[in-house]
């Protein structure tokens, strides 16, 4: 679908999309009391609805674009997200039209025609620059996942479209030739602004010769203090797989350095604004999708609607044997999805990705780790309930194969390793710096 603002399908779904508007509006004259907009109105089901259909629009940009299923998902999910906070500022800037100039509630034709104006700007205006943007950076993460394939056996070269509307700090950028490892394709992979028509393309390094790093550095502060403004468009869309940098058009530069937006930290934290809130609560909601929350733990174990079922009963009993012992986690079994012929990870723990390896062995726990990162996780889960739950507990075993991955704690790769047996869970870090360390919260599980 192509957003031209003559076509019969675009105006259609413009016409939805303000449908959902109005009954979203509607909500909010029907609930608003006080005198402040309420957070809570954004997970109402009327605002869920605008939401999700708000975000639809966005994804179905990039429905024909090769991703894999992996990058698919994360970039729909910044749709959701992006299209969350945009509806924050909509019903916040909607809010004061509900009272008139004598301080009384409007009827609601009256504050209806009053806040088309917002609807007309935010998704009709907007919604296209914003269709366009979200197509591109597929379009660019999708080219990114292909680089990636080939590492640095061939340089990247930033090309712009060579024509008259390329704007003079794209311009400057183009013929920049460097490896996909150069962290200058963190910040200025486009696209690099609103219709930014950039690409990066491979090019031989025998042909093209690398650009001097001092040349590039020169061409990035001339860029950064003559546009200051675009730098919310400074971020690559197929390494942090999102459509939408964290900083952009609805948020503020903080967002930049958010470890809720990075998916560092899990989100049971105390919002210091209304942003922050409505952030909190929009992530929450997106979590919510296509999961239930579990019959016992409730919310703090969210199940995907499409996890593996062969393994969804092991998964749930791991699961609460964690929960059980340590009462401030939360958790999420997710999505079953097999690529490149390998599952990929079973759990959200507080945010991390995770995987429960049922070990037949001690000796298991190293290729249990292994397999781990390979899959990305920052936390593993030691299942010994799985195959050695019959047995008495080998603390010393245990412990010796852990502290063999010291390293892999000691450099951040795992964060985590959870240890599950007779129902019953403990956590090892990089705090524990010894073996003995290990053995000291492994014998816990025998008390």
């Amino acid at each position: 679908m192509e957003l031209a603002a003559d076509d019969v399908e675009y105006a259609a779904v413009l016409q939805q999309l303000r449908e959902k508007f109005t009954s979203m509006m509607r909500r909010l004259h029907v609930s608003s009391q006080g005198a402040h907009l309420e957070i809570s109105l954004l997970e109402e089901p009327e605002t869920q609805d605008f939401i999700t259909t708000h975000a639809g629009i966005l994804d179905s940009s990039f429905e024909k674009t090769a991703l894999s299923e992996t990058m698919r998902t994360s970039l729909q999910r910044s749709d959701y997200i992006f299209s969350g906070i945009k509806t924050f500022h909509e019903l916040n800037e909607a809010f004061p039209s509900l009272i008139d100039e004598n301080g009384n509630r409007k009827p609601f034709e009256q504050f209806l025609n009053d806040v088309r104006k917002i609807d007309e700007k935010y998704n009709k205006n907007y919604l296209r620059a914003e269709y366009n943007f979200c197509q591109q950076s597929a379009n660019m993460a999708s080219k990114w996942e292909e680089f990636l394939k080939d590492g640095d056996r061939y340089n990247l070269q930033y090309r712009t479209a060579g024509d008259d509307h390329v704007r003079p700090a794209h311009a400057a950028l183009h013929g920049i030739t460097l490896p996909p490892s150069h962290p200058f394709w963190q910040r200025y992979f486009p696209p690099n602004g609103w219709n930014c028509r950039c690409t990066v393309v491979q090019v031989r390094k025998s042909k093209y010769p690398q650009t001097p790093d001092s040349e590039v550095e020169h061409l990035i502060l001339q860029n950064d203090s003559q546009n200051p403004k675009e730098d919310m468009f400074r971020f690559n869309p197929g390494m942090e797989q999102k459509t939408a940098p964290d900083y952009n058009a609805y948020t503020i530069r903080r967002c930049q350095d958010c470890d809720i937006a990075k998916g560092k930290i899990s989100l049971a934290f105390i919002p210091e604004n209304e942003l922050c809130q409505a952030c909190q609560l929009i992530r929450q909601c997106e979590k919510m999708k296509g999961y239930t929350p579990d019959e016992k733990y409730g919310k703090r174990l969210l199940i995907s609607n499409s996890s593996d079922l062969s393994e969804l009963e092991d998964n749930k009993r791991a699961a609460y044997a964690i929960l059980e012992s340590f009462p401030n986690n939360q958790m999420c079994i997710r999505t079953h999805v097999v690529e490149h012929l390998r599952k990929n990870p079973e759990y959200l723990i507080n945010g991390l990705l995770s995987d429960r390896k049922g070990v037949h062995s001690p000796k298991g726990i190293s290729d249990g780790f292994r397999k781990a990162i390979k899959q990305g996780c920052e936390s593993v889960v030691i299942d010994l309930d799985m195959h050695l739950g019959e047995r008495p507990l080998s603390v010393g075993q245990i412990s010796k194969y852990i502290d063999w991955r010291r390293s892999d704690f000691e450099g951040d790769v795992i964060k985590e390793c959870y240890v599950v047996y007779k129902n019953r869970a403990v956590v090892i870090n990089k705090t524990h710096s010894s073996r003995e360390a290990i053995a000291a919260e492994i014998e816990k599980l025998k008390q």
